[in-house]
């Protein structure tokens, strides 16, 4: 990738300098993109009366004109008149639409007085850097896909109609060099800048920022990639010939510090109002408090946090309070404005209800938002005094006042649930702060700091006696509650599903013979989808990538031959047939197998499967495991620094009890009952999802 890169610093299209007539203009201009420029190093005295940023398409700059507001949010109905400059870089993105093909000059003028104190013309046909639409993710496993990507600028990707299972153990938005996908790569942000395993898509439309100083100009594609497994489940190239945008801040998501943007703040107070599970930072900015809060709370959970309805003690009736969350329907943080007129749930007239639902209006403003190792955190300002004297209470700066805070769930509406009566929930002691402090810091430590002891309960392990024959096909691993629940090591996202049961404990017989259909997969040239299954002495598996001594530590006792030069062939292979999520990975929330077994569907593809045939050894050792062989090549010598390790696949199997002749239980039939069900139903869904 290197040599394709602009030389830096990159600003974008050079324009031109102002030109000054009065009051110190000075400044360097570039266009970022087609609606966006860039003011390098600007100055101006700030002594003019009435003046902005102006653009227009007459010959000069003159009255018939608009104004570009700086900065481009403020408060209030009128833009802000300019002020005092000393090379500053600012951003000026064109309102209404506009284009940069649509002006002839920018210009700092003087409305009240129609004077032009600076200028710039912009020369005709601009060839404009812009965004670069680029082919959907390459879909290879996990149900990765995606709409056409697009490159927003050298940072930004724009990845719509996003779809993932959520289920890869240690995934990643992963970017670097080469011709394909490989472990020499670095890891990208999710949406929410979070550094988290990637949780699942639904069809979502988000945007991912290159961190530190990468740009796309450095990379050669763009993956979401297992790093525990090594493992490619999709991904797209970045072409060589990009002329794409500067990130230099105008895009949703970028921050750069070469250009003027709003500091996060560093906060001087904060309390802890529910132990290990809600904090609360402030400050006075002006007429205004902002405010930020801390919350260890799921998706489906709100954090409340305001004026007790009685001051001396916590009360809930009468407060005004927000309520701040995550929106994982319209994926955005939201705080809202509520009044607590009684302890119900809200009618549009009496409860616990959103100003906006009782007529008057959200003073609430939301400034940012996080959500990253199981904190959710939310800034939001909103003024001392509203104008709102039924529904809003004043917040004093004169003393101290009694606050209120609880965690809950959503209803469906997306706002606020009864939450539990508990010390955990909401605070049951008197809690005061003075809102003019500058140092009341009695945080003793970040939440983030804070081991999450709970989580779901793990699915008992199942169990399959007294059975000779046996279907191995791939499915979910059931998230924590199920492979790594089961089996105490990671999973890499898929295992083995016998007879539609999650990684079942077989118990065999020595002597006896068992019959194996596989549908793990038999093109080796398709890593994702090729599994054969083997049955050997190793916990881990994956025979067909270990060399030399390694190989040499385990035995396998089926589905597995030799060549003459020693290397291990699988024969355990079969077309490939798959347990799917119907959306995203559901386990989290769901209680039991079956129940989980509702959330996916059975697909295969066209082909026969495999079949084996194994009799127990009679010295065979108690504990035997069924697992995936893979195949490795031992004479590829390519680019990939991998090799095609990522053929194989350890971890997809579990336990085989060997135990004597007749000590099984149900030893003398041939199939249990609940096998043959499980079997039956698998035949019928087969017959109606059939993959092309």
């Amino acid at each position: 990738a290197a040599g394709r890169a602009p030389p830096e610093p990159y600003y974008g299209r050079y324009i031109g300098e102002f030109t000054n007539f009065a009051h110190g203009i000075k400044g360097s201009i570039y266009a970022v993109d087609e609606s966006t420029l860039f003011v390098k190093s600007f100055a101006y005295d700030g002594t003019g009366p009435d003046a902005f940023f102006w653009v227009g398409k007459t010959p000069r700059p003159s009255p018939d004109g608009y104004i570009i507001p700086y900065p481009e949010e403020y408060a209030g109905m009128d833009p802000p008149i300019l002020q005092a400059h000393n090379k500053t870089d600012i951003i000026l993105r064109l309102p209404m639409g506009k284009r940069i093909k649509d002006i002839r000059w920018l210009s700092v003028w003087c409305r009240r007085f129609t004077v032009d104190f600076g200028e710039v013309f912009i020369p005709p046909n601009l060839d404009v850097p812009k965004p670069r639409v680029l082919p959907e993710f390459k879909r290879l496993a996990h149900g990765l896909r995606s709409s056409n990507i697009s490159v927003l600028d050298a940072k930004t990707f724009y990845i719509p109609n996003l779809h993932y299972d959520g289920a890869g153990p240690d995934a990643y938005f992963w970017v670097g060099n080469g011709s394909e996908p490989n472990i020499m790569g670095v890891k990208v942000p999710n949406e929410m800048g979070s550094l988290d395993t990637l949780r699942g898509y639904q069809g979502e439309d988000i945007e991912i920022q290159l961190p530190g100083s990468l740009t796309v100009y450095d990379i050669d594609w763009l993956a979401v990639w297992c790093v525990e497994y090594r493992h490619n489940f999709g991904h797209v190239y970045i072409p060589r010939d990009l002329d794409v945008p500067p990130a230099l801040g105008q895009t949703k998501i970028t921050v750069s510090p070469m250009t003027t943007t709003t500091p996060r703040p560093t906060y001087s107070n904060c309390r802890e109002i529910l132990p290990n599970k809600l904090q609360v930072k402030w400050e006075l900015q002006g007429e205004y408090i902002q405010i930020e809060l801390f919350g260890r709370i799921t998706e489906d959970q709100y954090m409340a946090f305001g004026l007790s309805g009685a001051n001396g003690r916590p009360q809930m009736a009468q407060s005004d309070v927000v309520v701040a969350f995550y929106d994982t329907t319209a994926r955005v943080f939201r705080a809202e404005d509520y009044f607590i007129s009684d302890l119900s749930q809200c009618d549009g007239q009496r409860g616990v209800c959103p100003d906006e639902r009782i007529g008057a209006r959200n003073d609430v403003i939301v400034v940012s938002g996080d959500r990253k190792n199981g904190v959710t955190t939310i800034r939001y300002k909103r003024l001392l005094q509203t104008n709102e004297a039924l529904y809003d209470t004043p917040i004093p700066i004169d003393r101290e006042v009694s606050v209120i805070a609880a965690i809950g769930p959503l209803n469906a509406r997306k706002e606020a649930n009864a939450h539990s009566h508990t010390a955990s929930d909401h605070n049951q002691d008197d809690i005061r702060i003075n809102f003019s402090s500058r140092n009341d810091h009695a945080c003793r430590s970040s939440l983030y700091e804070v081991k999450d002891e709970s989580g779901p309960r793990p699915w008992p392990t199942r169990k399959i006696e007294g059975v000779r024959k046996f279907r191995a096909s791939i499915g979910p691993t059931g998230g924590k509650r199920g492979y790594t629940a089961i089996t105490g090591v990671p999973s890499w996202g898929i295992a083995w599903y016998v007879n539609d049961l999650l990684i079942p404990e077989i118990t065999v017989e020595r002597g006896q013979t068992y019959e194996f259909t596989i549908e793990g997969g038999s093109d080796s040239a398709q890593p994702a989808r090729y599994h054969p299954f083997y049955i050997t002495d190793s916990p881990e598996g994956g025979l067909g990538q270990k060399m030399g001594l390694e190989a040499a530590k385990q035995k396998a006792y089926a589905g597995v031959e030799y060549d003459e030069d020693g290397n291990a062939i699988p024969t355990g292979a079969g077309r490939y047939c798959e347990w799917e999520h119907q959306t995203i990975d559901r386990s989290a929330e769901i209680e039991t197998f079956p129940e989980y077994m509702k959330t996916l569907v059975f697909k295969c593809e066209d082909g026969e499967p495999g079949y084996l045939n194994w009799t127990v050894p009679l010295n065979a050792p108690d504990l035997l495991y069924y697992q995936v062989s893979g195949w490795y090549n031992h004479n590829y010598s390519g680019s990939n620094p991998n090799g095609l390790q990522c053929f194989t696949h350890n971890n997809l199997g579990w336990k085989i009890n060997v135990v004597n002749s007749g000590a099984s239980v149900g030893s003398t039939f041939a199939y249990g009952v609940s096998t043959i069900i499980s079997l039956v139903a698998t035949s019928l869904l087969l017959r109606g999802h059939v993959l092309a």
